[in-house]
């Protein structure tokens, strides 16, 4: 049984499914679109990478079980629970992904995680789309909060959750399991009253 709120929604349900995925267009000629059948071999690709590995425990085993999940990214977004972005140069090569998830309509909550190819990480790409995607969803998208947490020892999360706006609040004792045993995991947040939305 669903319980009735006794305060409205902070985004009402449909506000986000009536209209496509946004496009983002985020400093340095970076673009964040929705992932495309085209994008499959390098996204599988990318949990070849050591450090993604290190840092992300769920893995697609095949570029069979990306279509999947880049299915699985269509439904969320068309049911409100999701939004994932390919983190592009100029809408072309990709250079990372991030995401919403867990999104609360309700609470106007939602969680964000991101990874950034081998190539490409040290020039700012994960924080400056991290960046745009919080202009978005804390402005137009109406969010109120949005939360990313990562492992203590991921010092370069730890630097672009910062360099984005998300102020660490506090250390989740053994929060999570890495490949390695578990973890303490940071808990960084950014609200839409923060100082510079930009």
């Amino acid at each position: 049984m669903t319980s009735i709120l006794s305060t409205p929604p902070a985004i009402a349900a449909g506000t986000l499914a009536d209209g496509p995925q946004p496009v983002l267009a985020a400093t340095g000629g970076l673009l964040l679109r929705p992932w495309e059948a085209t994008d499959v071999p390098v996204f599988f690709a990318a949990y070849r990478d050591p450090e993604i590995q290190r840092w992300h425990t769920r893995q697609p085993v095949s570029e069979d079980q990306v279509g999947e999940w880049f299915d699985q990214y269509r439904q969320d977004w068309a049911h409100e629970k999701g939004a994932h972005w390919a983190v592009t140069h100029g809408g072309g090569e990709v250079l990372g992904r991030i995401t919403m998830r867990g999104i609360d309509l309700d609470d106007g909550v939602a969680e964000c995680a991101y990874w950034v190819l081998p190539a490409a990480r040290g020039a700012g790409v994960a924080s400056r789309a991290l960046t745009a995607m919080s202009v978005w969803a804390l402005g137009e998208a109406g969010f109120h909060r949005l939360e990313l947490d990562h492992s203590t020892f991921n010092r370069a999360s730890c630097r672009v959750a910062a360099k984005s706006g998300f102020r660490l609040e506090g250390t989740k004792r053994s929060a999570a399991v890495h490949s390695d045993g578990r973890h303490d995991m940071h808990l960084h947040a950014r609200i839409r009253d923060d100082e510079q939305l930009t």
